[in-house]
């Protein structure tokens, strides 16, 4: 099939699929403490899952991450992975992988190995229990470091996400290199982005410019470009006393849209071309109205069509503009 192309001539190469909404903690910056969750018949069955991955695959998508919610507290989620695992024995598929708070991490890491998942991502923001509990609300540090442990055992490499929170882990930057490098994992910065029902004096206290962290990192460190990509928005940065590769992930200080090769798939069949716009397709009604697949195909292909040049967030002048009403764990960061 001709490959997807949105209408600034980028290929759409990489897919981001949240399988559930559902989470077992409630960062502050996701979700609110007491989220109504989507009845189960609005999700996705673990076949329709199957069959529009499938679908973006024989499409030229080429990297698949798994996302939530966290993703692995959905019932019966190795049973997709399995799935997915036959379009990397094919070659159909370059990379599997998912992005996880690191709660099952233990139950899961060596299956998840089995199936083919190289590599992941951890949300981490914090090495200090008393601050994971107060950020994840109901979050345990020493589950997460286990599962850390388990993957790592299983062959993974693990990569640490941190979200930059003024006020909250500016202090701990050093150390979280110093950790990352005693642990052999890769460490990739977020800025956080204005999605959910947050209100605006908090988002916008919560904001840590990534320019402002280098800043930090530069004063300690040498710095070095490095011109590689993995599929995703970061940009990476080689400490050279160290070693280290660091990312940094600035949809609101430098956005990355021009190079933009992926859309979202929520769990109930949205397709969003774009994170910071409400713009979606609805391929749920498609792919439950028809068992042909060119429809699907050509929804897919239209909604591509479809997709913004990039997102307007932005926190300039104090306040926050291009904020999403939806909560980041709708459609999987």
């Amino acid at each position: 099939m001709a490959p997807l192309i949105d209408p600034y001539l980028r290929p759409i190469t990489y897919l981001r699929l949240s399988v559930t909404d559902r989470c077992d903690f409630r960062c502050t910056y996701c979700m609110t403490e007491h989220m109504q969750f989507l009845p189960k018949a609005d999700l996705l069955t673990l076949e329709e899952l199957d069959r529009l991955s499938s679908a973006f695959i024989d499409l030229g998508v080429k990297k698949l991450r798994i996302t939530g919610g966290e993703p692995l507290v959905r019932k019966g989620i190795m049973t997709y992975f399995r799935a997915m695992s036959r379009h990397l024995a094919s070659g159909a598929l370059n990379e599997l992988t998912l992005t996880t708070n690191g709660s099952q991490l233990a139950k899961f890491a060596t299956e998840l190995a089995d199936c083919g998942v190289r590599r992941i991502n951890v949300s981490l923001d914090t090495l200090d229990s008393a601050k994971f509990k107060q950020i994840t609300r109901w979050g345990r540090l020493s589950q997460v470091l286990e599962g850390i442990s388990a993957a790592k055992a299983a062959g993974m490499r693990v990569k640490i996400n941190t979200v930059a929170l003024k006020g909250f882990n500016e202090g701990e930057l050093f150390g979280l290199l110093e950790w990352c490098a005693a642990e052999g994992h890769d460490l990739t910065f977020i800025e956080v982005m204005p999605m959910g029902d947050m209100e605006e004096t908090y988002r916008l206290g919560q904001f840590w410019s990534l320019t402002d962290l280098r800043t930090r990192l530069a004063a300690q460190f040498t710095l070095v470009d490095l011109p590689e990509r993995t599929g995703g928005p970061a940009r990476y940065v080689r400490l050279e006393q160290t070693g280290q590769k660091i990312g940094f992930i600035t949809p609101l200080s430098h956005n990355f849209c021009e190079s933009c090769n992926r859309v979202r798939l929520t769990c109930t069949g949205e397709l969003y071309m774009c994170l910071g716009q409400e713009d979606r397709a609805d391929l749920r009604s498609v792919l439950r109205g028809s068992a042909d697949d060119a429809q699907v195909t050509a929804a897919i292909r239209a909604a591509i069509a479809l997709k913004p040049k990039g997102h307007d967030f932005d926190y300039s002048r104090q306040k926050v503009a291009g904020q999403m009403s939806r909560h980041m764990s709708h459609t999987g960061g």
